[in-house]
C-alpha cells in the first residue's frame, strides 16, 4: 500500500510536471506570435513603393476625369433673413450650388435642409458693411463653399452663383 502511494504521488508529480512544462511552452509561443505581430507592424513595416512618374499619371488621370464631368447646379429656394448689426437690414437670397459631380448632387438633395441652415447661419453673422462691396460677395460665397462642403461626405460643391440678392 505504501508503494502504491508513492507511485500515485510520482504520477501526480509528474502530471504536474507535464503540465506546468506545456503551460510553459503555451506562453512561450503566445509570446512570440505577438511579437512577431508588434515588429510586422512597427520595425518591419515597408511603406508601398510608388514612383514619381506613377503619381503623376495619376494625377493627370484625375484632372482629365474632373474636366470631363459635366457641372451639376442645385438651385436652392429662396432665403429670406436678417442681416446683423444696426440699423436692421434683411436680405434676400436665391443662389444655385455647382456641384462636381452627380453623387454630390443627391447627397445635397438629401441634406437640403442642412444646406438651408447652414447658409442661414451664414448670412446671420454678416452685417451690411460685409457684403456691399465685390470683395465681401466673393468672400461670402467661399464662406458657404466652405461651410456646405464641411457636412458633405461625398459630395463637393465647386463654386456658388447667386441668381439675386437683395438688401433692404
Amino acid at each position: 500500500m505504501a508503494e502504491e502511494e508513492v507511485e500515485v504521488k510520482k504520477d501526480k508529480k509528474s502530471k504536474s510536471k507535464m503540465l506546468v512544462i506545456s503551460f510553459m511552452a503555451l506562453n512561450m509561443l503566445i509570446m512570440l506570435a505577438g511579437a512577431g505581430i508588434v515588429y510586422k507592424y512597427t520595425l518591419g513595416y515597408e511603406s508601398p513603393i510608388s514612383s514619381e512618374k506613377q503619381l503623376n499619371m495619376e494625377l493627370d488621370e484625375f484632372i482629365a476625369q474632373l474636366q470631363n464631368n459635366e457641372d451639376v447646379l442645385y438651385s436652392l429656394d429662396t432665403l429670406t433673413t436678417n442681416l446683423n448689426g444696426v440699423p436692421r437690414r434683411m436680405i434676400r437670397v436665391d443662389l444655385s450650388l455647382e456641384m462636381m459631380d452627380e453623387e454630390g448632387f443627391e447627397e445635397i438633395i438629401g441634406a437640403s435642409a442642412e444646406t438651408r441652415d447652414t447658409i442661414m447661419r451664414i448670412l446671420n453673422k454678416k452685417a451690411f458693411q460685409d457684403i456691399e462691396s465685390v470683395q465681401g460677395k466673393l468672400q461670402l460665397k467661399n464662406e458657404i463653399i466652405v461651410g456646405v462642403n464641411h457636412f458633405l461626405n461625398d459630395g463637393v460643391v465647386r463654386n456658388v452663383y447667386f441668381t439675386e440678392l437683395l438688401i433692404q
